[in-house]
């Protein structure tokens, strides 16, 4: 089963990920050696940029690792809204393989669409960074929570 994925859908994408690139980099030229985890952002959808960046932890890692166990399949046709929400990006510490149906994918990022009274939906990269929008059920209150927007 092929996903198939609107122009506008890629560049959304595309975008969230290019603009969080620079956050991640400038974050490990000012690491001091003492952590070696990425840390996790929140970029604001409507803004079109990064206005949350905090340390890396278990606890995230733990979400993100529940989020990817707790996946139900593709989302088919699913588009996120340009207009609300966030996008969270964990990077994981070790790639995690998915089972999305008949599909497996390695990744080392999960990202989280939320946008208020929506499906919240998860979006990975495979080594080859084609992207993947996946349906999953797990709590994402605490997560929400802890970031604090």
């Amino acid at each position: 089963m092929k996903m198939k994925v609107s122009a506008k859908l890629i560049s959304l994408l595309m975008l969230v990920f290019c603009l969080m690139m620079p956050a991640v980099a400038s974050a490990r030229l000012a690491d001091d050696g003492t952590a070696s985890q990425r840390p996790v952002q929140a970029f604001d959808i409507a803004a079109g940029k990064v206005v949350k960046s905090v340390p890396n932890s278990k606890e995230f890692q733990t979400y993100a690792i529940n989020w990817l166990g707790s996946v139900t399949g593709l989302a088919p046709q699913t588009k996120p809204d340009d207009k609300c929400g966030y996008v969270f990006r964990i990077p994981l510490n070790e790639p995690a393989v998915v089972q999305a149906g008949s599909v497996t994918v390695r990744t080392a990022d999960v990202f989280l669409f939320y946008c208020p009274g929506k499906p919240q939906i998860l979006l990975i990269f495979d080594e080859n960074r084609k992207p993947y929008l996946l349906q999953f059920k797990a709590d994402t209150k605490p997560f929400l929570a802890q970031m604090g927007l």
